[in-house]
């Protein structure tokens, strides 16, 4: 049976399962789900007298960030040295201390950035460097040339595929030759890096979570064994689920088995590395933790391969949501989502956990009443208190945690939502006037819409709005800041601003012209940080022209202001100059 509006959908046409309820219709499908094989058909799981459901997460486990490798290798563009710079910064700045920086035997851009951390000074001493590196002997060895000279510790993370399809398939060896394949590697490893004080060991045996259980605890311990693993030396042993085929109590069964029946266990660090093949990543890990992992590797925001690697930064805002201290800084998580969104060339989902511009909207009248209430009640038992609203328990419907907590401003959680205007602000403007505002801008512009026909009680329409969103973001606030003339060349820009009843000329080299007149501006005491740009072209042919949508921050203050001109340069100094004029001077 097909559908008429939809004819490349097989609509399900079968039977009704035999012992289904009346109220349940569904009807089995053509998908041809005969192909699969559940995972207790693919792997043992061994464990059944189960610690993990009654355990509690009371702390951190380590996190390690593999944006720089896992996570680099997932690009579709990866990463220059100056992005790759300024994610491992941004990771040094929030509190993370043992991170992946990259696979130096498969890139001379990865061996280089190692190198960097050796000749600089821009990884702290209590930061740990882990490269990565397959079992062989050639690649081992140029690894660990490219962390001779480190002074920070160094963690050298040797992988080997072992489950059955991938020795088959991919590697072409029976148990027994992949076990001394994975050994030679540790040798090898032992060999070049045995003697650097510094370095530490890990072993990674890939697709673990489709291995048989006792083949491959035999060959962690025999690496443990092989690398004599202590407790003041241990090695890292990381048990991924590099491809999701279960449900996450599945994992956390296999990692309870490993860490009650690891040798060593006391010298073993035991780690885990889910992906989200089946968008059950931040529930594996949970449950691993709760099973005996210390440890977890993933992606802040959970780039990777497919659909991606664990979202640690969700991860540890849910420890957060519990009560419990995440060990690292998301008090700005817009400047973090900023960076990675700069660094990676990937946006982040307006729904994504925590982080998304929309998760803390509601657009649902009710949700609106509630958090409103919610928040209202929150202030009143503050002040009954005599405490300050930060410091008391959070308990507002809808919101999981206080926004400000990660930065977010209280506006956006009570303002209304971008569709307000009954037809949909983003909608009216794209259509009408084909202008596409960055979703923050929307939700900005919504609360002006609101006040707007709260105030007159009629639908506005689209030459309203129109006209609403000029007069808000476009029309000078004052005439205390005017652009008279700018131009520049090859090396120099010429900015002559009037200001305040003065005209100031000034000379800035080596810089574009946006950067040349924010600075000129902080000269005349009026600051402006520009935090994001959004150039737009409009219309075609001798109808084209530009607007740029500008977010800065001001006295204190995060706004936007737009600029409307025939280039988008242009554009983008009216935007400029527009926001200056909302900027109380201060002396300089």
């Amino acid at each position: 049976m097909t559908s008429r509006a939809f004819p490349t959908i097989d609509t399900p046409a079968g039977n009704t399962a035999g012992d289904a309820p009346a109220w349940n219709r569904q009807r089995h499908s053509q998908m041809p789900s005969h192909r699969y094989r559940n995972v207790y058909d693919r792997v043992d799981v061994p464990l059944v007298d189960r610690g993990w459901p009654n355990a509690r997460i009371t702390q951190a486990p380590l996190w390690v960030p593999v944006d720089l490798r896992d996570g680099n290798q997932a690009l579709a563009e990866p990463m220059d040295p100056e992005r790759k710079r300024r994610f491992f910064e941004l990771l040094v700045a929030m509190g993370y201390k043992e991170i992946e920086v990259g696979y130096p035997s498969a890139s001379q851009t990865d061996f280089d950035f190692v190198r960097l951390l050796a000749d600089s000074d821009i990884a702290p001493p209590d930061v740990t460097i882990v490269v990565f590196t397959p079992a062989r002997r050639d690649l081992i060895e140029r690894t660990v040339a490219s962390v001779r000279g480190l002074r920070n510790e160094v963690v050298i993370h040797m992988y080997t595929a072992t489950a059955p399809v991938w020795r088959d398939t991919v590697l072409g060896k029976d148990t027994g030759e992949l076990r001394e394949l994975i050994l030679a590697g540790g040798r090898d490893v032992l060999e070049f890096a045995g003697d650097l004080p510094n370095v530490r060991f890990e072993f990674s045996p890939e697709v673990f979570n489709l291995t048989e259980p006792g083949y491959v605890r035999d060959i962690c311990d025999a690496m443990t064994e092989l690398w004599d693993a202590t407790p003041q030396r241990p090695v890292i042993l990381n048990l991924p689920a590099t491809v999701e085929v279960a449900t996450p109590n599945v994992y956390a069964d296999q990692i309870e088995y490993m860490h009650r029946t690891l040798a060593r266990r006391d010298s073993v660090i035991l780690s885990v590395h889910p992906h989200n093949d089946r968008g059950t990543g931040i529930a594996c890990a949970e449950l691993a933790v709760l099973a005996g992992a210390q440890r977890v590797e993933g992606c802040v925001f959970g780039n990777g391969e497919r659909t991606g690697n664990v979202d640690i930064a969700t991860l540890a805002l849910n420890l957060h949501a519990q009560g419990v201290d995440p060990m690292i800084d998301f008090s700005d998580i817009d400047e973090i989502r900023r960076t990675v969104e700069y660094c990676t060339r990937l946006s982040i989902h307006e729904r994504h956990p925590y982080v998304g511009d929309l998760v803390h909207t509601a657009f649902s009248g009710t949700h609106q009443d509630a958090i409103k209430k919610g928040m209202a009640e929150h202030l009143v038992r503050a002040v009954d208190r005599g405490r300050n609203e930060r410091e008391i328990e959070w308990q507002v419907p809808y919101l999981p945690i206080d926004p400000a907590d990660i930065g977010r401003s209280y506006d956006a959680v009570i303002r209304v939502n971008s569709q307000s205007g009954k037809g949909g602000i983003a909608y009216l403007l794209h259509t009408e006037y084909g202008m596409e505002l960055p979703r923050r801008l929307q939700i900005d512009f919504a609360r002006h819409v609101q006040n707007h026909t709260d105030g007159s009680g009629g639908e506005i329409t689209a030459t309203e709005l129109r006209e609403l969103f000029d007069r808000t973001y476009m029309d000078a606030a004052s005439d205390a800041v005017t652009l008279n003339h700018w131009q520049t060349d090859e090396s120099t820009t010429t900015i002559t601003l009037a200001a305040d009843g003065r005209t100031h000329t000034s000379e800035h080299r080596g810089v574009g012209p946006v950067d040349a007149l924010t600075t000129a501006l902080t000269e005349l005491g009026r600051r402006i940080e520009v935090l994001a740009l959004h150039q737009q072209s409009l219309g075609s042919g001798n109808d084209s022209s530009a607007i740029t949508y500008l977010e800065c921050r001001s006295n204190g203050r995060t706004e936007w202001s737009c600029g409307h001109s025939d280039s988008v340069l242009t554009a983008t100094l009216a935007a400029v100059v527009r926001a200056a004029t909302t900027v109380v001077p201060v002396s300089v």
